[in-house]
Formats: structure tokens, C-alpha cells, sequence
């Protein structure tokens, strides 16, 4: 990819993760770049392409963090660092979800987190002592994607919370194993 064009995508990219689709506005952009909106143009004949660059540099970053949550061993602490350092990504899939009335948000939400969902199953699995029931273990997952992604700012995303989030829900499913008793 172009330097030029790569720097309009990050720039853009960081923006979308804070404030969301509603953030992606030329003008904007255009003065954090220190260009004219015009030099937008000439590499994004509109903002529709532009918003397509982002989803695509997306994927290709989501790709980076699957791979790396493929060579995890555990969610604690191994995924976790993961997520720490791969923050951003995760904030813009946050805009996504809130977003995804727009189709081209939800589908890039969902092939994404069926692509990572794939690959931590099985730590996700053993985390939460489920190894023997894949298909509990998995509605535990895309259950609780849903709340991490209402509950994830850029002030919260921390090693900590996430740390207290996976034994929350560690201790959830057992309590619901045990039969769960107020």
C-alpha cells in the first residue's frame, strides 16, 4: 500500500475507533493529515471509498491479532496481552457493533469474530473448564463478546479489567454448573 495513502488510513482508522463512523469527516482528516481536502480526493474519489479502505485495513489487522491469538496457550494472561496491545483494533470493531445496523459494519463485525471465535474455542474452552462441551463454551463466548463490546472504552480496556471480566465469567459458569444458588 501507498505511504501516502496508508497515513490517510491510520489517521482515519484512529478516528473511527474513538468516535465511530459519525467521526470520518473529510475536513477533519484532512487538517489532522496537514493537507487539503482536496489531496483526500485525489487518493478517495469519496467518502464511501474511504470507509471501505478502513474496513479493509481492519481485516488485514484483524488477521495480524487471530495470528497471534492463535499462538496463545491461555486467555490469562497470554490473550489478554494480546488485546492490550491491539487496543485500537479492538475499539473499532467496538464502532462496528454499535454500528451495525450498517450492513458493511455488521459483516465485517461478524467475519471477524467468527475468524478469531475459531481459533481461541479451544483456550476459551479449558478457561472456563468446558472442554468437554464445545457448544456451551461457545455461547458462552458470543454471549459474552456481545457484553465485552457495551462495556469496552478506550478509559476501561486495561489488563486489569479484563483480568476481573475472565473471572467474572470463569466464576459464572460454575456457579451455573453448581446450580446456581443466591
Amino acid at each position: 500500500m501507498d505511504k501516502n495513502v496508508l497515513q490517510w488510513i491510520q489517521i482515519g482508522y484512529t478516528i473511527f475507533s474513538q468516535k465511530g463512523p459519525n467521526g470520518i469527516k473529510v475536513q477533519t482528516i484532512s487538517k489532522l493529515m496537514g493537507k487539503s481536502k482536496s489531496s483526500f480526493y485525489h487518493f478517495f474519489s469519496d467518502k464511501e471509498i474511504y470507509i471501505e479502505a478502513l474496513l479493509n485495513y481492519h481485516l488485514e489487522r484483524a488477521s495480524i491479532v487471530i495470528e497471534k491469538e492463535r499462538q496463545c496457550k491461555n486467555v490469562n494472561p497470554e490473550m489478554l496481552h494480546v488485546l492490550i496491545e491491539f487496543k485500537e483494533d479492538l475499539l473499532f470493531s467496538r464502532q462496528l457493533r454499535i454500528h451495525r445496523e450498517v450492513s458493511i459494519y455488521k459483516d465485517c463485525f461478524e467475519k471477524i469474530n467468527e475468524m478469531s471465535a475459531e481459533v481461541i474455542i479451544g483456550i476459551w474452552s479449558e478457561m472456563l473448564d468446558l472442554k468437554d462441551n464445545s457448544a456451551s463454551a461457545m455461547l458462552v463466548l458470543n454471549l459474552s463478546l456481545e457484553n465485552f463490546y457495551l462495556q469496552i472504552t478506550e478509559k476501561t480496556l486495561t489488563f486489569e479489567w479484563l483480568d476481573t471480566y475472565t473471572k467474572e465469567l470463569k466464576a459464572m459458569v460454575k456457579s451455573i454448573q453448581n446450580g446456581y444458588k443466591p
